[in-house]
Formats: C-alpha cells, structure tokens, sequence
C-alpha cells in the first residue's frame, strides 16, 4: 500500500502562497535566489571543467551546456543554446548538451511567476510585489517544468548571465598570463583576443579558469548581438530526418519486457475481477499487474491492469483477450449534456469570481441597444503523435525511468512513492518527445511504469497505451460555456461589456495531482484571454464560475486562451457588426491606449490584402503568454464544409531569439488550432469518452492544411512566449469568415455550419 504524501518544504512554500497571498516579510524583502552556480555538479567528459552550474568547458573548446527544458519540437534544444552562444562568443556548433541535474536553479521561475491573474495593463505595487514573492517561492521550490510557452522567456536571464560569466572568466585569465588590462581583450568565435593581435582559445584557458574571479560580468547589448536574432538552423532536424533521434518509446534496455493496458473504461470506475486463465497460457505472457493503486491520485489513467509480455504484440493481444469485470463509479452516468446543464445553471445562481472589473456595468444610462450571446467549447484531446509511453526499471532499491516528459522533477517524485524509495534513488532520462502540448506535463504514465515493473523481478518494463487508451484516458482541455452582455450607443460605442463564464479548473486538478494541494481559490487558465484583453472599454466586468469536474482534466496547448479567444474575439465582432462598423476599423478604435496591439493588428490586415472573389478575410486579435498575434484567415464554403485556404499571422513576442523557430511555431500553431476550430471535441456518455481513434477525432490532414504567412514585429522586448500564442486566434478568424460569407453566427465549437 502506498505510504501518504508527507509535507515537503516546496508543498509548504507553495500552499503558504496559495493560502496567505505571502510570505513573511523578513523573507519576502531579502534578494532572491540566484541561479548561475549550482549545488549539484555537472556530468563531466573528456577533461572538461563546468565554469558554473550551467556550463562545462573541454579543453578542445567544446561547450556543454546543461539542459533542463525538454524538447518537443518547439525548437529549445536550438533557441536556448543560442543564448549561451552569443554570450559566450562561441560557435553554435560547440555546443553539446546534457540533461540537467536536479537543482533548483534550473526551475521554471517565468512560468509560475506568469500564473498570477493580473491584467497585464496592470502596473501597480500589489502586481509588482506579487511577481516579487511568487518569483521566489518558484526558486525555492526549483520545478523544472516545460510548459507556458516560458521556456525562452525564463532562460532569457539566467542562461545568458551563465554564458556572460563564462566569457568573463576567459578574458580574466588570458588578461592574468598576458598581464594586461581585461578591457584590452575581446572575444571571438572561442578565442580570446588581445589588441595588439595576441589570441588564445578558450579550451587552452579552461583548467585555470575556475580558479579566476570573473570581475564584473556583463551582458550584451541587443545592438551587438551576433547570433540571436538570426535564422539558425535547428540542431534536433538532422537526428529527426535520419531516424537517429530518440523518443522515449525509443528506450531499448536489456532484457526489456512490455506491457500493454486495460484501464477503466468509465469515469471512475474499478476493477471487479480479472480472468487470469484468459490469457496466461498466451504465447509470451509474463504476467497480469493491477495498478490501480499506484494510479489513485493521478490524472487520465486511474484503475486498470497491465498485461506483460516479451512483445509489445503479445502483450496487446493478451490486453484484448483478458476477461475483465469492472465495478462502476459514482460517476457511471455522468454525459456532457448534464455538464453543461450543470454550467448554465451555476452561471443562473452564482456571481463567481470578478478576475477584472474597470467603471461599472450596471445602471449605465444612454445604452441604445443591447446585445447577448452564448459561447460554448467542448472537451479536447491532446493527440500527440509519439504514444503515451514509459519505461520503468525496479532494482537494487532503486528506480530508472526512462520517459518523454515535460515535468521530470515530478516523474522523479512519482517514481519514488510509487516504488516505495527516496527521490535521491531515482534515475531519469529524458528523451525527447513526439509531441507534447501539455499531456506530458502529467506522470500518470510514469507511476503505472513504475508499478509495474514492480513486479517484474528487476526486468525493464515498457508500458505503451494505443491510440484509442490515450483518446478515452487523456487529462482533457475543459469544456467551457461563455455569456455576454453589453450596451450600446447611439452612435455603436459600447457602453458597458458584462462577461461570465464556467467551466472546470485545471489548475486545481493538477497542483492537487502533483503537489498534494488542496483546491481552492480562483485559477487564472480559466479566465484567461477574457479578463485580460487590451480593448478600451470604458466599463467592463470578467467574472469566472469554476464549476468542480469528475472529468480529469489537464492543460492544453494554450490553455484557456484556447477556448476564451473564440469567445471573446467572436462576440467582439458580434459588436462591430451591430454598430455597423468593419470589424478591424471597431478594433482599432478600442486600442488606441495600446499601440502594440493596433500595430500588429494592422500588419497583419495589410500583409493579407483583399480577399479574393468568392472567399472573406476574418480577423482575430489576441494576446496570451506575453505575446500579441492579430491573424487574418482566409475562408470559402463549398457545400456545408468550411475551407481554409491561407492564414496571415503577425505577431510581436518581444525580441525574435530565432525568426525560423517562431515561423515555425506558428505554422504548428495554426494547423493544430484549426484541429480543433474545425474537427475537435471529446464528448461523454455514460461516463465514457465516445470518441477512440483518429476516425471520430480527427486532426487537420496535409491536404487540409492552409497556407500560413508569418510577419514578426520588430522589438527589443523582453522575449515572450511562442508555442502557444498562435493557436487561440484561428478559431474566431475562421468563425468571423464564416459569418461574411453565410450570415451564419457560429457560437459553438467545433464550427459546424447548418
């Protein structure tokens, strides 16, 4: 039996948080953490010597950088070393890297700090002095995490001072055996360089390095930047076209065995009673594991069986022979029509929680007309490509794991609850992933591996879930249903906007999953892109009701701005239409305060031009993960089907670290989106997802897929966030074409046309 969660010093810090909205004032005001020297060492090769907790270097002037983000086609394993390049004035190409090693300044510090639901207009002290403590707390508690589009953004700071420090060190030295003034040296391509024409190498200096004092360390200049801001090629593409690239359904240890699952097939439900003569005689069979146990507190899985076997094949066919009987749960006859019955209703009889309100909404005279509108969105998939897999080893009194992950420090935790060992026991190895978009930010895959191999007398054990386990076992994007209300003039300004919404928090569910923390309080992901729009409207309400979900759900590639930009930017256009204003010129009238916005809208419009005959531009302005994106989609109907032909997308994320990467992202952005703009949704029955496979939930195929046009706005910004930013505008661009072209206001997704 399973040992209960025992409090931990990060569980503490977070939930004082949480709970108190601070810490202690002593503490609060003392200077942060700092996050260049580690206290664990770096993994050392060939007669390299780590110049702090980030860098090694060898003596042939290879750098080895560690890597706590995970690669999972959003190009970081390129974007975060060039970071450390330009700084340390070394080629790209001298750069290897390592996994990281457990160490708190390899946290994810943005991605927390970006969690506190304030609008980003937002400038006051009580903002201010909530970024300062939450920033510490994440450095205290050192989650290392992929997600929340922060992964430059985070490592923007601490990579480039680690990298600085590096070349400090260098021209300290070669400055010291030359005896001259450090300003007197530069740096080059891995060389130090004296001005009177005097060079060394970096990997010559690099055993008396660590004995030097940096001196004052500093960064560069955008102005003098080499490398960032160039098209640089991605590292990971030549091991991903060659096959060479591994996954982690790639791990192939010795004696491997592997095990196929059967998982409750309702919300809730539990094993009964399993027919072991069903399969045991089956050729290959090892033997029957009942997780449920280990799998009681985590996420998509819950109760179920393996079936282990010396192939993958044998062990499917033993999963889809085996004789099972499950006992349902409470939660048996649970459908989506009663979730959102249930939603409606809590938006009849409840206030929620106000995330933002600016003048006031009601007894506002002069209001010419009215206007109210519902918006609903349903439960997504994930869908990654790369199956839901782990491979888990359990010897010796230790564990190996080895998974795609987006969050290792908590695979790390599970693996050791599960396996019954301190955290310290654990091995991990991270591949990279084949697709992640928030699934695997879970590690319900990790302890179901680590509970089976349990059993398997110290053999390897591979668990891979098919197709249709992980499509009616995911952690699901919520549901959600969305009503506004404004007020117009006579002239068609709105006077007041009044927006409620409900849904599920997966915030909640997740921080109760993974850190044991009761739920409670409001969640930023389910208001996100409602409360904190740029638009101008003098008086504006954004109120959320979380309404508590049996469905597991977990984040999804741009979380709630998912859903809430197709809310907001549709009624926003419902708005235009009814002050008998163009949707772009309603738009920029109300951005007027936010000269950011309105120039990204508009580079957009003018880089889409007109539609051609027979086909209409809709137009979406969103911001989200720091970033602003104004997208123009290009539509035509034939028949009752909705065609996407082109979308023009510009986009300001602050400083472009890699143009390519971001192009990039934004193509992967816009074919996901319309994934689910277009063809998505998870629907319940009885307890049970009615969807399995691609054929009831599809993705956007080739051939379906538009043309994506990308301008990047110019900046010197702070960098942003640029994985997700793109996905939550395609939506209501698509849904505002549509009304152009039919009179048809699609409110619903995915936008089916009647």
């Amino acid at each position: 039996m399973l040992k209960p969660r025992k409090p931990s010093r990060r569980r503490f810090l977070f939930s004082g948080v949480v709970a108190a909205g601070a810490l202690v004032v002593g503490w609060g005001v003392m200077p942060a953490r700092q996050r260049v020297r580690a206290s664990h060492p770096l993994p050392l090769t060939d007669g390299a010597v780590a110049l702090n907790g980030w860098i090694a270097l060898a003596p042939d002037g290879s750098v080895t950088l560690a890597m706590p983000r995970s690669e999972m086609g959003q190009g970081v394993h390129t974007a975060l070393p060039m970071l450390v390049a330009e700084e340390m004035d070394v080629p790209l190409a001298m750069i290897r890297l390592v996994q990281a090693p457990p160490d708190k300044i390899f946290g994810n510090v943005a991605m927390l700090r970006d969690g506190l639901p304030f609008h980003p207009d937002d400038s006051g002290m009580l903002k201010s002095g909530a970024q300062w403590i939450v920033g510490k707390v994440a450095r205290e508690l050192g989650l290392v995490i992929t997600g929340g589009s922060s992964s430059v953004k985070d490592a923007w700071g601490p990579m480039r001072e680690a990298g600085a420090t590096a070349r400090a060190l260098m021209v300290a030295t070669a400055a010291r055996d030359w005896k001259v003034a450090p300003a007197d040296c530069q740096t080059e391509a891995g060389f130090v360089i004296h001005r009177s024409g005097k060079r060394v190498a970096y990997g010559a200096l690099a055993a008396r390095a660590v004995e030097q004092n940096p001196g004052e360390v500093r960064l560069k200049q955008p102005k003098d930047f080499r490398l960032i801001g160039t098209p640089a090629p991605r590292r990971d593409s030549p091991a991903k076209t060659d096959g060479s690239a591994r996954f982690g359904i790639d791990a192939r240890p010795p004696g491997m065995l592997y095990a196929a699952v059967r998982m409750a097939p309702s919300l809730g439900a539990s094993v009964a009673s399993v027919d072991l003569a069903s399969v045991k005689d089956l050729p290959g069979f090892v033997r029957l594991v009942d997780f449920s146990a280990a799998l009681s507190e985590h996420g998509g899985a819950g109760a179920g069986v393996a079936l282990v076997a010396a192939s993958y094949w044998q062990a499917k066919q033993a999963a889809l022979a085996l004789k099972i009987e499950w006992k349902e749960g409470a939660h048996a006859r649970l459908s989506s029509a009663a979730i959102f019955q249930e939603f409606a209703a809590r938006l009849d009889s409840e206030a929620g929680y106000a995330y933002y309100e600016s003048g006031k909404v009601e007894g506002v005279s002069g209001a010419a007309s009215t206007l109210s509108a519902e918006y609903r969105a349903p439960f997504l998939a994930h869908a990654a490509m790369e199956p839901i897999n782990c491979t888990a080893q359990v010897k010796d009194g230790g564990v190996h794991v080895w998974v795609s992950t987006q969050s290792p420090g908590f695979a790390v935790d599970v693996a050791a609850k599960v396996a019954g060992v301190s955290s310290d026991k654990v091995v991990l190895e991270v591949a990279m992933l084949g697709g992640g978009f928030g699934r695997r930010l879970e590690v319900d895959m990790v302890a179901q591996a680590v509970a089976v191999a349990r059993q398997c007398q110290g053999l390897p054990v591979q668990v891979i879930w098919s197709r249709e386990d992980d499509t009616t076992h995911d952690v699901y994007r919520p549901a959600a249903l969305a009503r506004f209300h404004a007020s117009l003039d006579a002239n068609g300004n709105v006077l007041t906007y009044d927006n409620k919404s409900a849904s599920g928090s997966v915030s909640h569910q997740f921080f109760q999953r993974n850190l044991g923390l009761p739920p409670g309080g409001p969640d930023k992901t389910t208001a996100e892109g409602e409360f904190d729009m740029a638009y101008e409207f003098p008086n504006q309400r954004i109120r959320h009701v979380i309404v508590d979900s049996a469905v597991p759900l977990g984040y999804w590639r741009s979380v709630g701005h998912s859903h809430n930009a197709f809310f907001k930017e549709s009624f926003i256009e419902e708005l235009a239409h009814a002050a008998k204003v163009d949707g772009v010129d309603f738009r920029r009238k109300l951005l007027q305060k936010h000269p950011r916005h309105l120039a990204v809208l508009n580079a957009a419009v003018v880089r889409a031009g007109v539609a051609p005959p027979g086909r209409a531009h809709g137009v979406a302005l969103h911001q989200s993960f720091g970033t602003i994106v104004a997208q123009v989609a290009e539509v035509s109907i034939e028949g009752k089907q909705i065609k996407v032909h082109k979308v023009t997308c510009a986009v300001d994320c602050g400083i472009a670290v890699n143009p390519n990467i971001i192009r990039q992202q934004v193509e992967s952005a816009v074919v996901f989106g319309l994934s689910a703009a277009l063809l998505g949704a998870v629907t319940f029955k009885d307890g049970k997802v009615e969807q399995s496979n691609f054929h009831d939930y599809p993705v956007l195929r080739m051939g379906e897929a538009p043309l994506v046009d990308t301008v990047i706005i110019a900046s010197a910004e702070h960098p942003e966030g640029m994985g997700e930013p793109a996905v939550p505008p395609v939506a209501p661009a698509v849904a505002n074409a549509v009304f152009k072209l039919t009179g048809q206001r699609l409110r619903s997704l995915p936008l089916t046309l009647v």
